[in-house]
């Protein structure tokens, strides 16, 4: 058996030998075969020829690039949480029961946000009215049970 000194030399040596003939390898020149220079005559143009360019070049004016509309960039959305009492929570299950009446699919989400465009909507003294007739709530999380 040999020991593991003499294992890792021997592959050391040959892990040499491997890079020694790589490198030999790419620094031989490969022979490129001669290919003969073939010059092809000159035509000289004609008007025929200058008439043929014109309708390219009004192709070419026609299908120049429009601009592109500009896009709209991006909302970035926030992810947040919130407190609410359990019978307003309870409300939003309605609003999304009667929207399925109607053949409308809607999400949580998508109801709070109506919700704030509604708001948006009133006046100062209306959203006040409405504001002022909610229940306080005591923020953060409720005490287990």
């Amino acid at each position: 058996m040999k020991s593991k000194k003499s294992a890792v030399k021997s592959t050391v040596s040959t892990a040499k030998k491997i890079s020694a003939k790589v490198a030999e390898a790419a620094v031989q020149p490969v022979a490129v075969a001669a290919q003969p220079v073939v010059k092809k005559p000159v035509a000289k143009k004609t008007a025929p020829a200058v008439a043929k360019a014109a309708p390219s070049a009004a192709k070419e004016i026609k299908v120049a690039k429009q601009p592109k509309a500009e896009k709209k960039p991006k909302l970035k959305v926030v992810r947040d949480s919130f407190t609410m009492p359990q019978n307003e929570y309870q409300k939003i299950a309605e609003i999304k029961a009667l929207c399925l009446k109607g053949d409308l699919h809607v999400k949580k989400s998508e109801i709070l946000r109506a919700g704030l465009q509604a708001l948006s909507a009133m006046g100062v003294e209306q959203m006040s009215l409405v504001l002022k007739g909610l229940e306080k709530i005591k923020t953060g999380r409720p005490n287990k049970h």
